[in-house]
Formats: C-alpha cells, structure tokens, sequence
C-alpha cells in the first residue's frame, strides 16, 4: 500500500491536524473494524447525503439513532424470540447486536431516518451557517482619508 506523507501541509495550514490525523487513519486498514451490518454512503446532492444500511430483521424499536459531536451512532439490538415453540434448524439470517459510528464533518446534520424493507435509510444535509458562506465585497472608489500629521498644522500656524 502507497503511504502519503502529509508533513509539507502540516508546515502550510494552520488547525488542519484533524483532518490529516483522519487522513493518516483512513490509509490504514483496521483489521478488527467491524463488517456488520453492511453499508452504503452515497452522495445524493450537492449537500445531501445518504447512509443506507442492511438491517433485516431488526423494526424500528430494536434500532436507535444518535448524532452527538460530529458522530453519527446506529445501534441496533433484538430482543428475545417471541415464539418459543419454533426451533430454529438454520440461522442464516444475522441478528446480533450491533453498533457503528461514522465520524461526520462539521454542518453535518441528521435530516431522518426511515426503515423500510429491511434498509434503514438515514439523510443527512450539510448547512453552513450564514456567517460561514463565502461573501462578495464592494470595492469603493472614494479616496482613502488622509490624516494630517502635528507637524504640518504647526508648520502652517507660523
């Protein structure tokens, strides 16, 4: 695998470290990440995004959503079996517990989330504050004023 050495960044940018510690944790695979359940990202705008993931079996009330700090949490948890005459004779069917986060940028918010034939689809929307947005600045031709100085007014009383 191909490593990016980000140090001539880090000596250009100022409050970047961040994302180049992301960055630098992307590259490397981690083995123990879980797989389950699997997912989807997908960019549905401009500013819109989706998170779709494979949760079948699970109903709205074994799944619960969080987004706290710039972390967007699905966990998902089945209660007991309600009928328990029925012996199980092959699970192929996944229906452990599970959690996973996914580390979202700033501005990033959870729009909803709805859960239907077993994919939970989870939109997100990316709004930057007013005071955040690029703005265009009028360029004014009056002449910059001019301060006079001490020695110039006592020059002229004499």
């Amino acid at each position: 695998m191909r490593n990016v050495d980000y140090s001539p960044l880090y000596r250009s940018t100022v409050g970047f470290d961040r994302l180049f510690s992301l960055l630098d944790s992307l590259g490397q695979p981690d083995q123990s990440a879980p797989s389950y359940p699997p997912y989807n990202i997908e960019r549905t705008g401009e500013n819109s995004y989706r998170i779709t993931m494979a949760v079948a079996g699970f109903s709205d009330a074994d799944l619960a959503i969080e987004a706290k700090q710039n972390v967007l949490t699905v966990k998902g948890e089945q209660g007991p079996s309600e009928d328990e005459n029925v012996e199980v004779l092959f699970r192929g069917i996944a229906s452990r517990a599970f959690e996973r986060r996914f580390q979202l940028a700033d501005h990033v918010e959870v729009r909803n989330a709805n859960l239907e034939n077993g994919l939970l689809h989870i939109d997100l929307v990316r709004e930057i504050p007013e005071a955040m947005k690029a703005r265009k600045i009028k360029i004014s031709n009056k002449p910059a004023l001019q301060i006079e100085t001490r020695a110039k007014k006592t020059a002229s009383a004499k």
